[in-house]
């Protein structure tokens, strides 16, 4: 039988504020309230940030994956480099920068296929919004060696790369650099590639057929000013001092 407290009258006590069936039966419902608030708060973070990252890497900087060796030494097979599209946005693609660029045509393999499923969305996905570097297999990586109006050759006596008249001294090449002879003017929003890896490097020497081997400069992405991972490879990537030359400004082409 149930039992209920009496004063010594007799007569039931008033049960004290906050106490009781209701007043228990509220925690439950302040607690869920409490938890809707701290999920939806902890969403609107989430995204937020997701969304902020796919917009820094829609218009500032976006990470790659060096798949080749034919920029060695100065980015290895694996490096996961970055490459600032701002730079290349508001300014213009100068001579000795390594930059990202597409494919302009038949300079790489048909790309493998994209994986599939529910791992091949969620690749997609970070990718997209910057947390995983692209690998999409139709960009590339090179150095610009001339932009629009230079005369660029190969090469003097000594197999050194002219570039309007002046010979590159390129501290940063690796093996010989006169695997094809050219003399040519790149043509107007075109740069001439080249990697540094030099025999290892189907750059706009092997293209020499479209618009003399130049890459339109809208093709480029953006210019790669680090080197990011692996940790011991950790680099800024500058523009060689060679580059600063007078004389190859004042040589150029109109």
């Amino acid at each position: 039988m149930a039992v209920s407290a009496r004063d010594p009258q007799g007569l039931p006590r008033e049960q004290p504020a906050g106490r009781g069936r209701h007043a228990r039966g509220r925690e439950p419902r302040e607690s869920r309230s409490g938890l809707g608030r701290w999920l939806g708060e902890t969403a609107i973070i989430i995204v937020s940030a997701l969304v902020l990252s796919a917009l820094v890497r829609a218009f500032l900087v976006q990470a790659f994956f060096v798949p080749s060796s034919s920029m060695e030494d100065t980015l290895a097979i694996s490096d996961r480099i970055v490459a600032s599209k701002i730079t290349t946005s508001l300014g213009e693609v100068s001579r000795g920068e390594v930059v990202v660029f597409k494919d302009p045509g038949d300079w790489l393999p048909d790309p493998p296929p994209p994986a599939s499923g529910f791992r091949g969305a969620v690749q997609t996905g970070l990718t997209f919004i910057g947390l995983l570097p692209s690998d999409s297999g139709n960009d590339l990586v090179k150095r610009v060696i001339a932009v629009e109006g230079d005369r660029i050759a190969c090469c003097d006596a000594e197999g050194r790369i002219l570039l309007n008249g002046v010979p590159l001294v390129e501290d940063y090449v690796k093996g010989r650099t006169d695997q094809v002879l050219f003399d040519v003017v790149v043509p107007e929003g075109g740069v001439f590639m080249m990697g540094d890896n030099r025999g290892n490097s189907r750059d706009s020497r092997f293209h020499l057929d479209v618009d003399d081997g130049a890459v339109p400069v809208s093709d480029v992405v953006g210019r790669v000013v680090l080197v990011l991972w692996p940790l011991n490879r950790i680099a800024t990537v500058p523009i060689p001092e060679i580059f600063a030359n007078p004389q190859i400004t004042q040589g150029a082409t109109p």
